[in-house]
């Protein structure tokens, strides 16, 4: 067993991402072990993840607000407070605020991340 206190997971909290997020996003990382990573991440409107897969696979838990997710070939899902959603390995999806609305989300991402390109406005705005 292992609890990680906060302040003690190796990482400043709440950092601002930029390299592989669109818009304002805090991710603030709670810790790392066994090839798991664990981090808390906040989506300011319309702020989103790149295009990305995970090795392992990765669990979303939506903490608060209102946002999206969508898989490679599909359309844009609405997410809400409470929703658990498991990305299996080497899927590619993108996840983030909605359109005029925040959204945190525990994420808990299993080996490495995969980074590709951005999300586009197209892409994003693909609400149909």
């Amino acid at each position: 067993m292992k609890i990680i206190r906060r302040g003690q997971a190796g990482d400043a909290p709440a950092e601002r991402r930029t390299a592989t997020f669109t818009g304002l996003v805090y991710a603030d990382p709670l810790g790392t072990g066994d090839g798991v990573t664990f981090a808390s991440v906040f989506f300011a409107p319309g702020a989103r993840t790149h295009w990305h897969w995970h090795e392992g696979g990765q669990l979303l838990h939506v903490l608060t607000g209102h946002g999206l997710i969508c898989a490679e070939g599909g359309r844009p899902t609405p997410l809400r407070p409470g929703d658990l959603v498991w990305t299996p390995p080497g899927e590619r999806h993108w996840h983030g605020g909605g359109p005029e609305t925040v959204m945190a989300h525990l994420a808990v991402s299993l080996g490495t991340t995969n980074w590709l390109d951005a999300v586009s406005d197209d892409e994003y705005g693909d609400l149909r």
